[in-house]
């Protein structure tokens, strides 16, 4: 069976230092410095932009909506749209080495997606691998509950020699979620209906901790792989701390 390295350390008090982590982890993995490795991890409150709405005439007024919301604006890794992490979320960010990083494109998203979707089933919920019409950071890869909300989204950036798949599950806690992207999206113009932000404890209408997400997440992806746990060591945060200061 395949080996993955996989870290579980958060960094919920430094966002920006834990997309830099992210970052380093992805260009060690292309060098060959690292194996493939998957974070598994449980952010802060932060608000995480795409390259789409950075460059947004609206994105200065969207950063100042979500630090008003208490969020903190952060620059994603992954492609897709503003997407909302906190203490209710689980955060994933897995590193594939691959010469070839644009053949295995699809690969990779239906790799993560189905993984989290099983994950969900697991514990009961009719997730579903889709996009829900109005969601918000759309995507054909999300992670839905019968078709009508979304509980997790699933992003992809490639560079040479690697692939970072990254991704958010939402435990608990759509109601903080709906209210600080209401004027985010409000200011990058951006339409979405509210209504289809959920969450696995709306789906089993009990409290869940995001220690029950991640076991069934652990529990599903180990039927894949032999999961060798890693820790974030002092070359990935050193390479993470130099990208940040430039």
């Amino acid at each position: 069976m395949e080996q993955l390295r996989l870290i579980r350390r958060s960094f919920p008090e430094d966002p920006e230092l834990s997309t830099a982590i992210s970052r380093a982890i992805l260009t060690r993995v292309a060098s060959g410095d690292l194996a493939p490795t998957l974070r598994l991890h449980r952010p802060g409150r932060e608000l995480a932009f795409g390259r789409q709405d950075v460059s947004s005439p609206g994105y200065p007024a969207a950063r100042e909506a979500a630090n008003e919301s208490g969020f903190a604006a952060v620059e994603r890794l992954a492609g897709g749209r503003a997407a909302v992490f906190h203490e209710g979320t689980i955060a994933i960010a897995r590193s594939y080495a691959d010469p070839q990083p644009p053949r295995r494109t699809y690969r990779r998203f239906e790799e993560i997606s189905g993984w989290v979707a099983g994950a969900l089933r697991r514990l009961g919920i009719d997730a579903r691998v889709g996009e829900v019409a109005g969601e918000y950071c759309p995507g054909a890869y999300s992670v839905n509950a019968s078709g009508r909300v979304k509980l997790a989204g699933i992003g992809q950036r490639m560079i040479r020699g690697a692939a970072h798949v990254g991704g958010v599950v939402v435990v608990s806690g759509e109601a903080p979620l709906r209210d600080v992207l209401v004027p985010v999206y409000r200011a990058l113009d951006l339409d979405w209906r509210p209504e289809t932000a959920g969450s696995a404890a709306g789906e089993l209408d009990r409290p869940v901790e995001p220690s029950e997400i991640e076991d069934a997440l652990l529990e599903e992806l180990a039927q894949s792989y032999e999961l060798v746990p890693a820790e974030v060591d002092e070359e990935t945060l050193r390479l993470a701390r130099e990208m940040l200061a430039r």
